[in-house]
């Protein structure tokens, strides 16, 4: 048996070929583009090229609240109301005679602005043994003027008709300075 195989030369077979071609190219562009994510065309949109910074309104004030507690100004001097730096004492001394301490104690005041009172205590202290019992204590306050030097001698009398004896050092243990 012999088969026969038919070949269209009419225009109409030809056209039909080609729309199949044709058709079949623009389901394989559709396809790639599609899966490539650009099937459909998206807006231009134009960006300016310096944009204006966004402004923002609040309704409550953004200072901070914190205040420091002080700090003084350029021209006002701080101190430690321990005042101790600032005296010196010399001359530590016992009279048989008088039955009595003396130390002479000088208190100068570093401030050039501001006047300062002193409250003193100076204690004459048994040194053998050593064990931190005072014979005598001498407390009083002096008003000292800005830069200014005062002196005075710290006195302690014994009330005993005989001593004998005995050691002992002369301590100024306070000196608790106040501004005036």
């Amino acid at each position: 048996m012999k088969q026969r195989t038919r070949r269209s030369t009419g225009i109409r077979g030809g056209a039909r070929t080609g729309t199949r071609t044709a058709v079949a190219a623009g389901l394989a562009l559709v396809t790639v583009a599609t899966v490539g994510g650009c099937a459909f065309g998206r807006p231009r949109v134009r960006v300016p090229v310096s944009m204006p910074s966004p402004t923002y309104t609040s309704s409550y004030d953004v200072t901070p609240s914190y205040e420091p507690t002080y700090s003084p100004s350029p021209t006002e001097e701080t101190y430690d109301p321990d005042g101790r730096s600032d005296v010196r004492g010399s001359s530590c001394d016992f009279s048989d005679s008088l039955r009595q301490f003396t130390y002479t104690v000088s208190i100068t005041n570093p401030s050039l602005n501001d006047s300062f009172s002193y409250d003193m205590a100076v204690n004459w202290m048994k040194a053998k043994p050593a064990d931190g019992k005072a014979y005598g204590l001498h407390e009083r306050s002096i008003t000292v003027g800005p830069g200014d030097t005062e002196t005075y001698t710290a006195k302690y009398t014994v009330n005993q008709s005989s001593i004998g004896q005995f050691w002992f050092t002369c301590e100024i243990t306070r000196a608790h300075k106040t501004r005036m």
